[in-house]
C-alpha cells in the first residue's frame, strides 16, 4: 500500500509502506476511504513530538471500510464503515474507567504518533470496539472526518475544560480549524461574545460567519489592548489558547478577568512564560490538556441533527496520492485560505 511516512524533522515520503495486519484479537483493518491533516502533524514535521521516529506513518484521523477484524471484536465486522478516533482506548484500565482514555494504559494518543497512522490506504486500530465509531447513514462524510479529533478537541479541550456558561465573555486565541472547532461548540452553551484573534484577515471573516461576535487582528502586537477596548478594560471571562506558541498563550494570560478560566489548547513544542506573579491574584483555572473524545457519540448526535456542520471546516479536497500537495496547501494557510483539507481514497 501507499502511505505518508515520517523521515525526521522536515521530512516526509509518499511511499509503499506494508500493509497491516492484525496483531492483537482485539483489533481491526480499516481500508481508509477519507483522511485529513492536523496541526498536531505540522508540529511533528517540526521536531516537536520527538516520540515519533524516523519510518512513522503519520495521520490520526479518518473514516473507513472494515476490512478485518480480530477475534475478540464484536461490535464491528467486514464492511462496517466506520469513524476512526484520534484516540485509541481499552475500556478496562484505570484511565479509561474515569473517561481519561487520552491517558489509556495500552492506547490514547497512538496512531501516527507511537503506531502508524491514517494517513495511509490502510491502518491498523487497536481496540476497535472502544476506538471506533459507526457512520450513520445520510450524514456528511465530512463532517464525520472532524468528529475524528478537531471537534472533540475544541469542545472538551476548550469549552468543557473552561466550564463556558451562558453570558461568558470568551476570546479564543487562534482561528485555525481548532479555534473554529471551540467556536462552533462554545455556542451551546450561549456565551454574550464570542471574540476570534488571529493574524489572518481570512480567517477572522470566516469565523464570523461561523458565530464569532467580535474579531482582533493581532498582526500590529496590540491584540490585547484591542480585547481590553472591546470588554469596557474588564477583559475575558475565557480565554481558550489554539495555537501552541509563547506569544498566543501570553495574550490569554494577560486578558483574562479576575476568577477567569483559561484553557490551553495548542500543542506547545517549547516553553511558555507563566506570569504567576500576576496570576496568583486574579483567583484564575488554567487548564490544558489532550483530547480523549469521550464527547464523540453525544458530538456525532448534533451532527447528524445539524445542530453543528463541522464540515464548514472543509476548504480543500484532494486525492489520497496528492497528499504531498495537500501538506503544502495546509502549512501555507495564510496563502492558499486553508483550513481543513480532505484526502480521499479511492
Amino acid at each position: 500500500m501507499k502511505a505518508l511516512v515520517y523521515r525526521g524533522p522536515g521530512k516526509k515520503e509518499w511511499t509503499e509502506a506494508e500493509k497491516p495486519k492484525i496483531l492483537k484479537p482485539t483489533d481491526a483493518v480499516i481500508k481508509v476511504t477519507k483522511t485529513t491533516i492536523c496541526g498536531t502533524d505540522l508540529h511533528i514535521l517540526k521536531g516537536d513530538v520527538p516520540a515519533v521516529t524516523d519510518g512513522r506513518i503519520l495521520g490520526h484521523e479518518g473514516i473507513g471500510i472494515v476490512e478485518e477484524v480480530g477475534d475478540a471484536v464484536k461490535n464491528f465486522k467486514k464492511g462496517d464503515k466506520v469513524i476512526i478516533s484520534c484516540v485509541t482506548s481499552c475500556g478496562t484500565c484505570d484511565y479509561c474507567k474515569k473517561q481519561l482514555y487520552a491517558h489509556c494504559e495500552d492506547g490514547g494518543w497512538i496512531l501516527g504518533h507511537l503506531i502508524d497512522g491514517t494517513q495511509a490506504e490502510y491502518v491498523r486500530t487497536p481496540y476497535a470496539d472502544t476506538s471506533l465509531y459507526h457512520v450513520p447513514e445520510n450524514v456528511d462524510e465530512e463532517a464525520l472526518v472532524m468528529l475524528s479529533d478537531i471537534l472533540p478537541t475544541g469542545f472538551e479541550i476548550g469549552v468543557l475544560s473552561a466550564k463556558v456558561e451562558p453570558g461568558d465573555v470568551i476570546a479564543i486565541v487562534g482561528a485555525g480549524p481548532i479555534g473554529l472547532s471551540a467556536l462552533l461548540t462554545a455556542q451551546f452553551y450561549s456565551p454574550s461574545e464570542i471574540i476570534m484573534i488571529d493574524l489572518d484577515d481570512h480567517r477572522l471573516e470566516v469565523s464570523k460567519r461561523f458565530g464569532a461576535t467580535k474579531t482582533v487582528n493581532s498582526s500590529d502586537g496590540n491584540a490585547i489592548q484591542k480585547v481590553f477596548e472591546l470588554t469596557d478594560q474588564r477583559g475575558v471571562d475565557v480565554a481558550m489558547e489554539a495555537v501552541g506558541v509563547p506569544a498566543t498563550f501570553d495574550i490569554c494570560q494577560k486578558i483574562i478577568s479576575p476568577g477567569g478560566r483559561i484553557a490551553n489548547i495548542g500543542v506547545h513544542g517549547e516553553k511558555v512564560d507563566l506570569h504567576i506573579e500576576e496570576l496568583w491574584i486574579k483567583n484564575i483555572t488554567l487548564t490544558t490538556g489532550l483530547v480523549s473524545a469521550y464527547s464523540t457519540p453525544m458530538l456525532l448526535k448534533t451532527v447528524e441533527a445539524k445542530k453543528v456542520n463541522p464540515e464548514q471546516l472543509v476548504t480543500h479536497r484532494f486525492k489520497l496520492d496528492e497528499i504531498m500537495k495537500a501538506y503544502d496547501v495546509f502549512s501555507n494557510a495564510a496563502k492558499e485560505g486553508s483550513l481543513k483539507v480532505i484526502l480521499e481514497n479511492e
